[in-house]
């Protein structure tokens, strides 16, 4: 495997200013689910195991999802809760990576139609989403009312003001992958007949209402991120937008409504994202947007096979990634910030190994390494 030098990944370690927080870098961990809070509080191994990977050097620390206080927002066993006594949690959380010299971000999230009754918290509470859901002639997802969304939008909001209160540098809102907000973009999972459903623009409706809920409830210079996909958990070859344009129509209300940047996740960050045209879809989201974006998707480590699930035991893609395509996209300046997920995993000392060349010591992702909190 080669590598580019040193000066090629310069760019990484270059400070960033997003809105009132200045990045010591533009290395990003990614959120990672790790099941390790129980009863939706981080514990002091959370605090512990964030705060490594701020010592190895990233700049920005993004959170594991963590489920705002709608009482449909869970959908997963041991995930943490940005409410009530999860925020003593996340306190410990914050207080540990900012010791260590590391900026931090809470993603926020509604996992929407994922989840089913006799899901935490609440077993007798059902999933939500933008269309009713049978299975086996039982509703096991209630489509949203209006009032459903306003509650939403406000429990978003409530969110925000308290990543603000527990001292956050900044917050990520979860709209990619298959969960609530993207299930409203999706016209598999929307076919609704009122404004929130049919063009692109009336998809987004929720996605900007949520955002200026949140935008009202902390400082102007306080930096809202949202996190955007094409690809779903259960398809890998799904799309939202068809093209640039398209794009465009479905993240200009989002930036209006008071996004600062983007994180666009896609499972290689390099290939083009649409037809005709060699543009990642990191790249062509900066600029049809206008906003400062974030890269993820297999940049530390090679990508997994084509399978149809993430982070089992069988296609866990373990190699130490070349760097070569990351300093290309950086030299032809495609986007303003990387995040690494599994090599961060893998190796807390990420950032601090390619900074100072020591490639070749990265440690690849052994597959116990999902299952445990190092």
């Amino acid at each position: 495997m080669s590598n580019p030098s040193t000066s090629a990944l310069a760019k990484l370690y270059q400070p960033f200013a997003l809105g009132r927080t200045m990045l010591r870098n533009r290395i990003v961990m990614a959120p990672m689910t790790r099941n390790s809070s129980p009863g939706g509080i981080p514990t002091e191994a959370v605090a512990a195991y964030y705060a490594r990977r701020a010592s190895g050097g990233a700049g920005l620390i993004v959170t594991e999802g963590t489920c705002i206080d709608h009482p449909a927002a869970n959908g997963y066993v041991d995930v943490p809760a940005f409410f009530g006594a999860g925020l003593d949690g996340w306190s410990r959380v914050v207080r540990a990576v900012h010791a260590e010299g590391a900026s931090i971000m809470p993603q926020l999230w509604h996992v929407g139609a994922v989840r089913r009754p006799g899901m935490e918290p609440d077993p007798a509470v059902p999933g939500m989403g933008p269309m009713d859901v049978f299975e086996n002639g039982e509703r096991v997802v209630l489509a949203m009312t209006h009032a459903d969304i306003a509650a939403v939008a406000g429990s978003y909001a409530r969110a925000a003001r308290h990543a603000v209160e527990l001292g956050c540098d900044a917050v990520e809102i979860h709209g990619a992958h298959g969960y609530l907000l993207d299930q409203f973009f999706w016209t598999q999972s929307n076919r609704r007949d009122d404004e929130y459903g049919g063009s692109i623009a009336a998809r987004a409706r929720l996605g900007a209402g949520v955002v200026a809920a949140m935008r009202a409830a902390v400082p102007a210079d306080f930096p809202i991120v949202f996190r955007f996909s094409q690809w779903k958990m259960t398809d890998y070859k799904a799309r939202v937008a068809n093209d640039p344009d398209e794009l465009r129509e479905l993240l200009h209300p989002l930036a209006v409504a008071g996004v600062d940047m983007f994180h666009v996740s896609t499972r290689r960050f390099w290939e083009p994202a649409f037809e005709g045209s060699d543009e990642n879809l990191a790249a062509c989201a900066r600029r049809v947007s206008g906003k400062p974006v974030i890269a993820v998707g297999s940049i530390g480590l090679a990508q997994q096979h084509e399978t149809r699930r993430l982070r089992t035991r069988d296609n866990v893609g373990s190699e130490v990634a070349d760097l070569t395509r990351l300093a290309e996209c950086l030299a032809r300046d495609d986007f303003d910030l990387v995040a690494v997920g599994r090599g961060m995993l893998a190796d807390p000392q990420w950032a601090d190994k390619v900074r100072n060349g020591d490639v070749s010591a990265l440690n690849a992702l052994r597959p116990d390494m999902l299952e445990i909190l190092t």
